[in-house]
Order: C-alpha cells, then structure tokens, then sequence
C-alpha cells in the first residue's frame, strides 16, 4: 500500500475554530474576526490580513446535506473553508448523475466557475481541447509551494494532469480506498435461508436472482421482492461481467477498438435485457436518475442483490434499522464465458482539478494558494471533522469516530470539499476508526473485507488513457447519447428491439458519424504513445 509522507498531520492536532463550534450546535452564520481557539486546543488557522480574493469551484450535489446542516453552497464545512483557508470560495453544486453535461452548459453560457474539477480525464481533455481551460505549469511552478513539491514526489502522476503536452489540470493520488470504485452486495440471510451459494457466474446470478423474486425470502407472504437494485454503477457492473466497458478504447489483436462497437457490448446489453424482461431489476431503474428508489429498495428490505459501490455505509446502518437480522456482504464479481473481470477500479490519479480559461493570473495565484492550503491543511478535517467533536485519536494516528449518526449527518458530505488531498489510510484501521457501538463495528469489519473484495481481481484496462484528440471526444461526445438510446430501446423495448440489431444499429451510427477515421487517429495516437499508456 502507498504509504503517505505523514500519517497525520498537524491540523488533526487541533480543533476547529469556536465559530464552528458554534456552527455545530446552532447552524447559524459566523465572521471570520470570531476565530478563537476552544480551551485546551491549538490556535485555529490564522486569518490573512486584508480581504480574501474570491474564487469559485465546482462540486458534486450527491444529495447528502441534511436539511439543518444548510446546502452544498452553504453549510458548517463551506463557512470554515472561508475562515480558514487563504480564499473565499463560493461553490457551484453540480448533481452527480449529470456533472458533464451542467457542467458543460455552464461552459457553454460563460458562467462556469474558476475551478472545474471531473474525475474523468476524458471530459478535461474535453475541456482542454475546447479552448475552456488552460495550461497551468507555469503557474504551479510560479506560485505553488505545496503542490508543487508533493507532485515533484508523486512523478506517477504527470500522465493524467499532461493534455497535448501540457498540464492542464492538478490531482492528488487515490488512497487504497479510493482505487476501489464499483462493487455488488448480496444478503446472506437470504442465501441461507433458501439453501443456496453465492452466484460466481452469469448464469448463477440469473438463478440466485430467480430464487429471490419467487421463494419469498424475506417471509412476509408476497410476491413484492425485486431482487436485483441499481444504483449508478450497474450498468457498468453488468459490462465488466463481459470485460467491457461502453466509453473505454480496447486493443483487439494491436488494433485500437471502442468499447460500444465490440461484440462484447453486445452480450452486456443481452445479459441486461435477461434481467430485464424476467423482472429480476427494478423497471422503473432508467428514471431513477438520483437512486433514491433502489436505495430504499436495499435499506427497506426488498433487494437480495444490490450493484452499487464497496463502501455502503449509510445503506448497511439503514437496512439495520429496517430489517435488524439482515446479514449484508460483499460478492465477488461472477464470471461469464469471457473469464473472471474485476469490477471497476480507479487509476492512480484522484479529483483533476482544471483551471477556466477566462481566469486572470491574479485569480489563478489565490487559486494555487489555495489548493495548497487544502493539500497541507484543510483536507483531514474535511475528511472526519473536528477532533473530540466527531473523532478522537487512537494511537496518534488514527481517526476514531465518536458517534456514528452525528459524523454521518455533520461530516459525511464534507470530503466533496477536499478537491486535493494527501492522506493514505490502512484497511485494518477501519474497526479502529469506527464509532464504537454495535453496528458501527460490524460494518467496520465487512468494510475492510469488502475493500478486499472489491481489489481481490483486476479491472481490464487495456490502456491507461483514452486517446486525448478532440476528434475522437467530438465523436464520442455525439455518439454517446445516440448509442445509449438505441441501447435502452433495446433493453425494454420487449420484442420491439433484439440486443443484435441493437448492435448493428449502433455501429452504423458510428460509422455515420466518423468512427472509421476516428479508430484510425486512434491508433496514430497509440502508436505514438504506447510507452506513456502502460
């Protein structure tokens, strides 16, 4: 595992600012001239003399602020930044389901914020190519103390910030946690009580998935089971079983192949209209943009399998308080007849964090100055709050949360602040970080061994980048809402539709729109930077 330059850094050390205490309690407004520490604490971050520049940022609304914590423009955590850090940020909330295309509106109408950050390398590429960003080397290296020097350490990531030769964009390295991505769960409790194992194939899943829309395995007397809950990973979850992905480039026999155009897009589309058409999914999965229903699917008791991501805290305490006996773990992923493929995985490079073109060098420096603050100071705290408030520390390490609800309702939302950070956990510290009770530990425990689970079998990643041409992102941009309709035709359209002329639909819609020469500056651009993509 990577190990981090420090474990714990000197802000853990030290409580927020009163102002936030305050916050705490009674979620109302403080001033920046109320920083004082609490008794028994280090001093709180010093303001900076003189006005703050204002910057603005983009950040995912995954809908998780409770109500009395405020909004993601304005809460506890945003009023702290503004305290604490060397800027005034105004943040622009984008939802999860639809970050490029608001995002891109955005750009579009002039009004995109300063910072635009994506996880996607493919959209900043985008976004480069556009003319909508603009390189920053010269600016990191100008104005960057932090940042500078921790990229200096961290060489494995100048292939993702680097777009036509230029950095475009800043990151930070994944922890261990954040390399795992997509995961499925199953209920044990179910599997045992119908007498069956855990699916490891296709096949297997189709008939464990059978077993539990008919076999009434949660005793209520009724047909109401869905056996199979989506949430945003599904779809792709179902095309790693066939080694596949829809907006990856693959190398078939040396030749550079989009994921849509491949027979094996074919066969996930085939294996999503099985589970389709026999009811073992939830029709109503395409509308449920935001996942509320399959949420409440799993936490209400009525799914035996849900395709989502590794860590499912929330959903796991949720079920708990539902169904008390329900017995939640990890399932590896099942195989097909292509082999046994991981589920997806994240590459080395976390949040890549682009800078507007319209940014003026005044603007950009405050930008900088306050990455680096992010990156020395402010992430931890916006990770697991505030010391002997939400966390103690065991060990002098390692971050114990002392109550699980108030952390879930103060803090869980604030990581989306931390747009750079350089923090490395254990896996074996996830008991120890936990709250104490109960519940809190047995999740602990299946955490650590979903964490497992989840990075047991490597993702198939033929290369490390898509190609960065704007030809081939113009194409794609065109082609994907295109192609993901004929797919959704195809999948609940009954007998209206077949997975095959969905497949022949939807390369003749590439071919339409250029993809023969787009394949074709495909493998220019690989040829070219084959040593760079391994």
């Amino acid at each position: 595992m990577k190990k981090s330059n420090h474990v714990w850094k000197p802000v853990l050390a030290a409580s927020l600012s009163l102002a936030v205490l305050a916050a705490c309690s009674s979620n109302t407004a403080t001033t920046e001239s109320s920083s004082t520490a609490p008794q028994g604490s280090a001093p709180a971050a010093a303001t900076p003399v003189g006005p703050k520049k204002e910057i603005s940022i983009s950040t995912f609304d995954r809908g998780t602020v409770a109500a009395e914590e405020g909004s993601y423009e304005d809460n506890r955590w945003t009023k702290w930044i503004n305290e604490n850090s060397p800027a005034k940020v105004s943040w622009v909330p984008v939802p999860r389901a639809q970050a490029q295309q608001k995002l891109s509106t955005l750009v579009a109408s002039g009004s995109a914020p300063d910072l635009i950050w994506e996880y996607d390398r493919n959209y900043i590429a985008q976004l480069a190519n556009q003319g909508a960003i603009q390189p920053i080397d010269s600016y990191i290296e100008k104005y960057s103390t932090t940042l500078k020097k921790y990229l200096q350490e961290h060489p494995e990531l100048k292939s993702a910030m680097t777009i036509n030769g230029k950095m475009y964009a800043i990151t930070s390295s994944r922890s261990i946690d954040g390399i795992a991505n997509h995961a499925m769960w199953i209920r044990q409790d179910w599997l045992d009580k119908l007498g069956l194992k855990a699916p490891t194939t296709t096949e297997e899943l189709i008939e464990v998935a059978k077993k539990f829309k008919d076999a009434d395995p949660d005793g209520n007397g009724k047909a109401d089971t869905v056996p199979i809950a989506f949430n945003g990973n599904a779809v792709q979850i179902i095309r790693a079983f066939f080694q596949v992905n829809e907006n990856q480039w693959y190398l078939e026999d040396g030749k550079m192949k989009f994921g849509r155009t491949l027979d094996r897009y074919k066969d996930s589309i085939a294996y999503q209209k099985a589970l389709f058409d026999q009811g073992l999914l939830d029709k109503e999965y395409i509308t449920d943009s935001n996942f509320q229903r399959a949420r409440q699917l799993w936490t209400t008791g009525k799914s035996g399998i849900y395709m989502s991501s590794w860590n499912m805290q929330n959903e796991f305490i949720d079920l708990k308080k539902n169904v008390p006996d329900a017995k939640m773990v990890p399932l590896e992923p099942v195989a097909s007849k292509y082999g046994k493929n991981g589920l997806y995985q994240e590459l080395p490079a976390n949040i890549l964090v682009a800078f507007n073109s319209k940014m003026k060098e005044d603007k950009i420096e405050t930008a900088i100055k306050f990455l680096d603050w992010m990156m020395e100071k402010g992430d931890m705290s916006l990770k697991y709050g505030e010391e002997n408030v939400h966390y103690k520390l065991q060990d002098g390490k390692i971050p114990q949360v002392l109550n699980a609800d108030k952390s879930r309702k103060e803090v869980s939302y604030a990581y989306e602040y931390a747009i750079v950070s350089d923090f490395s956990l254990v896996p074996e510290w996830f008991p120890v970080m936990a709250a104490q009770d109960a519940v809190s530990q047995e999740y602990a425990k299946i955490k650590t061994q979903s964490l497992n689970v989840a990075l047991k079998n490597k993702y198939r990643r033929d290369i490390a980048f898509n190609p960065d041409l704007p030809e081939v992102s113009q194409l794609i941009a065109t082609f994907h809402p295109i192609a993901t309709q004929i797919e959704v035709k195809a999948v609940t359209g009954g007998n209206a539709s077949t997975p095959e002329s969905a497949m022949e639909e939807v390369r003749k819609e590439w071919k339409r729109l250029g993809g023969e020469n787009v394949e074709k500056l495909a493998q220019e651009w690989y040829e070219k930077n084959k040593e760079f993509l391994k």
